[in-house]
């Protein structure tokens, strides 16, 4: 890629912005890696109209999703070739890159810079309106785009069928923190990025050790790349963090009792570890199985599921690990 087509924002930070600027550019806010076909459809698209820029992310992934190869962000040499067939070409505009790190966006939307950003589905943790890259956009009143990382719907569920779940079942554990952990290792497997969570249900050996009876994690329906492809349901309806009617996931805890009725299995005196406390409907729930013990870590909803477990007469205990 020719040097001119290519900015990066530790050069620009503190110095004149006038070659960016002056492109009056498309950016693609610096996405999770996506197959060339996409790419070629979307300068395809949007090249007529603008000059793009791609965003390229200084890290290897996206930020909160570190060491999972599905959120590994683009590339530079992802965009090389088409960069350079459209420079060798007669269209007026042309395809550039920006390298930045992630936690840097909100600063290079607030410059102005764009005509408009195109954010890639599945390229950042929680909600997008909840994220200081929305309150930007909307404090300067910038054009803005939410769209698909894949190239039509075929490729949104092959994707998902390349990342299969390892499968944890009759392992036996030595400790409660040994099932604590591989419930954060679980939650992993998840395509649900406003929450990666994880549920582990064990029974106790003779020997005092723990066998995995059930692994889970949430589970975005009706496919897991579902709402990268067509959008989450909470950001179209800018719906806050807990509220469950615009929700495309299935909690692991819920997908584990599920599991356990399509297996025949019995939860009777089961334990559940999971990574984070269950909200209060599916605290509402697990007071009527015959699990009788669960474990979490992280806490939230002021320890309603706590107080509900605890009333039907479950044992309750934090485990930070």
């Amino acid at each position: 890629m020719n040097k001119t087509n290519s900015f990066n924002w530790l050069d620009l930070a503190f110095n004149s912005k006038k070659d960016l600027r002056s492109l009056d550019a498309i950016l693609v806010a610096a996405p999770r890696r996506v197959s060339q076909q996409r790419i070629k459809q979307l300068v395809k698209e949007y090249l007529p109209k603008n000059n793009i820029v791609f965003g390229i992310a200084e890290e290897p992934f996206i930020e909160n999703f570190e060491g999972q190869d599905k959120f590994k962000t683009l590339n530079i040499n992802d965009i090389k070739d088409i960069s350079n067939k459209v420079i060798a070409s007669s269209s007026p505009n042309k395809v550039y890159t920006l390298q930045y790190c992630q936690r840097d966006l909100p600063n290079i939307i607030a410059k102005n810079l764009f005509k408009k950003i195109l954010f890639m589905n599945g390229s950042w943790a929680n909600s997008f309106h909840t994220r200081p890259e929305y309150y930007q956009l909307v404090k300067n009143v910038t054009k803005y785009e939410l769209i698909s990382p894949f190239y039509d719907e075929n490729e949104a569920k092959q994707y998902a069928l390349n990342y299969p779940e390892a499968d944890y079942s009759k392992q036996i554990l030595g400790t409660k923190r040994e099932v604590m952990e591989l419930s954060n290792v679980i939650a992993q497997d998840s395509f649900d990025t406003a929450t990666q969570c994880g549920a582990v249900i064990v029974s106790k050996t003779p020997e005092g050790k723990y066998k995995v009876l059930i692994q889970a994690n949430n589970v975005v329906v009706p496919y897991k790349t579902y709402a990268w492809h067509f959008g989450a349901s909470k950001e179209k309806n800018f719906a806050p963090p807990g509220d469950l009617n615009h929700y495309d996931t299935v909690h692991s805890e819920v997908v584990s009792i599920i599991k356990a009725q399509q297996q025949k299995i019995s939860l009777k005196n089961a334990c559940l570890f999971i990574n984070m406390l269950p909200c209060p409907t599916c605290a509402k729930m697990l007071s009527l199985t015959d699990i009788k013990e669960l474990y979490y870590s992280i806490d939230h909803s002021n320890g309603y599921a706590v107080k509900m477990l605890e009333l039907a007469d479950k044992k309750v205990t934090r485990l930070v690990v």
